[in-house]
């Protein structure tokens, strides 16, 4: 982000809605086409994710909401490799400059930098005939050779989640007229908390140095719980075997199951969760799940890592497999 003697346009929105933002030093104020960002001793993890209008957010979802979501699905991909936010750098591809959208945008934006102790230090815009884009690289901190990586799990490791899983897909149901929409009509409290889910992601950044401290591999909940432990256990060289009753459900989504009106599959391969996944050794399971207990939030085993090259199983509480057809969203 640059600011020359004769502003242009892009100059002059950087300068009204993002300038305020830019507090770290290294920033340089964005008069600069970068920044400087201190090690500190340790490591330098770097992650990115982009939401894009019509895939990752409806059009219609308020712009406060679409600003925390960019943030914060960086931000869950830092808890999950136990990493500190450090900074981020953003690209927007607009199709206007309107105030009435960038204002809340940025302000939202500038609200969750703050929070969560991960400035801005720079970016693009450009503009754009199709859908918008938000595109954040972030960076976070760990002490040398310590990120969380997804190939360290190993055979009797428990598997961890925290949260809950399936609310996004549900959330996003609701916004779209679906089953879930008709079966919670009578319910605006369900609807409005599983539309919270699906809009403005919960990072786990309070638990990434138990994370650090503890797991054997771990990554965030993005595309759906199957579809993602199967990722980690291919990455890992292992399988596993998931107790499908210990799963960790919301009440809504609880009631929705009981009620028939949606499958645990959907729940299992609905993307959005944001939630940290990870494999710990049984004698520190105990440690973590404390830990998060302390934090106000909830983590739960939910399987075993075993050995072999085999797609994970879920088992239901009889011990029959639950076949899943589908395992988590895809782009393609």
């Amino acid at each position: 982000m640059t600011s020359p003697h004769n502003p242009s346009p892009e100059d002059s929105l950087i300068a009204r809605y993002f300038k305020p933002l830019a507090t770290d030093p290294g920033a340089l104020g964005l008069v600069d086409d970068a920044a400087i960002l201190q090690a500190l001793g340790g490591d330098i993890v770097v992650t990115t994710d982009a939401v894009v209008e019509g895939v990752h957010y409806l059009a219609s979802d308020p712009p406060d909401t679409i600003a925390r979501k960019a943030l914060r699905v960086n931000l869950s991909d830092l808890a999950a490799k136990g990493a500190m936010p450090a900074g981020f750098v953003l690209t927007l591809a607009l199709r206007s400059q309107e105030d009435a959208w960038l204002r809340p945008f940025a302000n939202a934006l500038g609200e969750d930098a703050k929070t969560f102790a991960c400035p801005l230090l720079g970016g693009d815009t450009v503009s754009t005939p199709g859908p918008q884009m938000i595109s954040i690289t972030a960076f976070g901190r760990v002490p040398q050779g310590r990120m969380v990586g997804r190939t360290g799990a190993k055979p009797g490791d428990r598997i961890l989640v925290t949260g809950t899983i399936g609310d996004a897909a549900l959330g996003l149901d609701v916004l779209t007229g679906g089953a879930v929409a008709n079966a919670l009509a009578s319910d605006p409290h369900a609807r409005e908390t599983l539309i919270s889910r699906y809009r403005v992601p919960q990072p786990r950044n309070v638990l990434a140095q138990a994370v650090r401290d503890h797991a054997t591999a771990a990554m965030d909940v993005s595309d759906g719980l199957a579809g993602d432990l199967t990722k980690l256990c291919a990455a890992s060289g292992v399988s596993a075997t998931i107790d499908v009753m210990s799963v960790p459900l919301s009440a809504a989504a609880a009631g929705l199951i009981a009620g028939n009106v949606v499958s645990l599959e959907t729940l299992f391969a609905g993307g959005d969760d944001y939630e940290v996944l990870c494999t710990v050794p049984p004698a520190q399971s105990d440690a973590l799940i404390a830990l998060g207990r302390a934090a106000g939030l909830a983590v739960t085993a939910i399987g075993t890592i075993v050995a072999g090259h085999e797609r994970p199983r879920f088992l239901d509480g009889q011990g029959q497999e639950l076949v899943l057809k589908r395992l988590s969203y895809s782009h393609f």
